[in-house]
């Protein structure tokens, strides 16, 4: 009987059993192994490209899916490749798609130092709870688990010093880009066109949270590798924020709901659990929290933006933006704060359109134009791949101020960037659709407020892409509302910022699940009779200076 190996993978040069009927995805969903598939394993993205070096023969045709994109005699897509016999050894390589630059820190902000977990006498108490003898350290995690990547800080309880942060890859993405490819890998059988049944359900859900968990465990082992201590024994509290589809698939709780009207999150209420229960490398009495949800895809990663920004202290008038596959919006002061998400559809990150790419070494995130030819840096200063977020909001920007689109955003033939990587009328549709929910959100919050574009005092910028982008571009294009430049105050990661405060601070867990009971989610499409018109009205470019 045959195996299939990865061998760019340490687990996978030993290879595993082959199974006829499992595709290659398959195997590498099922083992933790790690590969692009943006459309969730349909054979639609063209994105799980492998090179298949020996046993092909094992393998099925190419499919009609396969046929429709430039590959060559070696390659196949990992969705499409399916084993149909196990005569022979199959040897498969992963294409690269590059290494993302993720955003790791927050502000940082000085805050009390005030744990729930601490030291009394010779033991460590998770507040009146005596959890463990002490072993001379007491650790936790602040996790923010993203739809595309997975960060998080090691911090020195005791001292609140971190002592290490961990980047990567967010291992889900092998089952899809976005949430929506998630919640639906969890709730139907495309194949058969039908839900699945609740064992499967579950079975299927246990698979997305051992991946991401995993993804944790392989980073805690590579810390204790590089401190010389086996950093897990000393971790007694852990605090996690994410969308609502992410800290739920953590906590291993159901999240069909979040695919089905009306669209809102089973337990939104903060949840501890022990690490046994999700297979966490943790000490064994550690707590592990998952802060609040506010409402339907807002989750507790825009709480502890809320939190680390303060915004929910001032007098003032503030926006808070996180764009992503699916942006969040939060509007208000220390008087009220309403929030809203918006179906982005991530075209800023690259989906959907042709030259687009996540924010990977190569990507193209700055562009200029320059007698009609475009002027650009790249991730890593390395060949040009695709173009990001930032670089996709400077290109519209440009080609709108040079006249080289018109304010109903139609350009009159396909613009090169490179000589291999160009925007077509196409991919402006899939951006416009894309600044236009993020727009019209904004309108209708400050509309149900009330409040006018320029009482904004401040806009607060969160996340790797509000962190990276040109905020007078992203002005120009509507993205951003039109306040002056100075008002616009970007803090980073303000999702791990805020896990980070909370696992420092009780008092800042408990003003986070105070200011979870507070803010007001709305549905923006269910307050605006007009929304639809306000959409396509909100895709062109009648009102933007050029």
């Amino acid at each position: 009987m045959g195996r299939i190996f990865f061998p760019q993978f340490k687990k996978g040069k030993s290879g595993f059993k082959v199974h006829p009927g499992l595709s290659i995805l398959d195997y590498i969903r099922d083992n933790g192994l790690e590969i692009h598939a943006e459309c969730g394993g349909h054979g639609i993205c063209g994105k799980c490209v492998v090179r298949v070096d020996t046993g092909s023969g094992n393998l099925n045709e190419l499919t009609v899916a396969e046929r429709k994109f430039p590959l060559n005699e070696r390659e196949r897509l990992a969705c499409q490749a399916r084993v149909i016999r196990d005569e022979h050894d199959i040897v498969v390589f992963i294409k690269d798609f590059g290494t993302y630059e993720i955003l790791k820190y927050g502000m940082e902000r000085e805050i009390p130092l005030s744990p729930c977990c601490l030291k009394r006498g010779n033991c460590v108490f998770y507040g009146k709870e005596k959890l463990a003898e002490y072993q001379g350290k007491i650790y936790g995690l602040a996790i923010d688990v993203g739809t595309t990547t997975l960060v998080f800080d090691l911090v020195d309880l005791e001292t609140g010093n971190i002592l290490a942060t961990i980047a990567r890859t967010n291992p889900q993405i092998s089952y899809g880009n976005d949430v929506i490819s998630r919640i639906e890998y969890t709730l139907i059988d495309r194949g058969n066109a039908r839900y699945l049944p609740v064992e499967q359900r579950r079975s299927r859900l246990k698979q997305l949270q051992k991946a991401v968990v995993e993804g944790i465990n392989s980073g805690l082992k590579e810390l204790s590798t590089e401190m010389n201590e086996a950093v897990g024994q000393f971790i007694y509290d852990v605090v996690v924020v994410g969308n609502s589809t992410m800290r739920n698939i953590f906590l291993g709780l159901d999240v069909s709901s979040l695919g089905l009207k009306p669209f809102e999150p089973v337990h939104p209420e903060p949840i501890t659990v022990a690490p046994e229960e999700i297979g966490l490398s943790v000490n064994p009495q550690a707590r592990i929290y998952g802060a609040p949800l506010i409402g339907g895809h807002v989750g507790a990663d825009i709480l502890a933006d809320i939190l680390a920004s303060e915004m929910y202290k001032q007098e003032e008038l503030s926006l808070m933006v996180d764009i992503g596959t699916n942006g969040e919006l939060v509007l208000g002061n220390k008087h009220r704060l309403i929030t809203a998400s918006c179906a982005a559809g991530g075209a800023f990150e690259g989906n959907a359109v042709s030259c687009g790419t996540g924010a990977i070494e190569g990507a193209i995130k700055e562009i200029r134009l320059l007698n009609g030819k475009a002027i650009y840096s790249t991730i890593g200063n390395k060949h040009p791949v695709g173009v990001c977020g930032s670089g996709l909001i400077d290109l519209l920007a440009e080609l709108l101020r040079r006249g080289l689109m018109n304010s109903k955003a139609r350009i009159e033939s396909d613009f090169y960037i490179t000589p291999e990587l160009k925007i077509t009328q196409q991919d402006i549709f899939q951006l416009i659709t894309s600044k236009s929910a993020m727009k019209t959100g904004t309108e209708i919050l400050l509309a149900y407020y009330p409040a006018r574009e320029d009482e904004l005092r401040r806009i607060y910028l969160s996340g790797g892409f509000g962190n990276f982008i040109d905020t007078a571009n992203a002005m120009v294009i509507g993205l951003l509302p039109r306040v002056p430049e100075e008002r616009v105050v970007k803090i980073g990661n303000g999702a791990l910022e805020g896990a980070r405060e909370m696992l420092l601070c009780l008092e800042c867990r408990q003003m986070a699940e105070k200011i979870a009971r507070q803010v007001v989610h709305v549905r923006t499409n269910e307050l605006e009779n007009d929304f639809d018109y306000l959409i396509a009205r909100n895709m062109y470019f009648y009102d933007q200076e050029q």
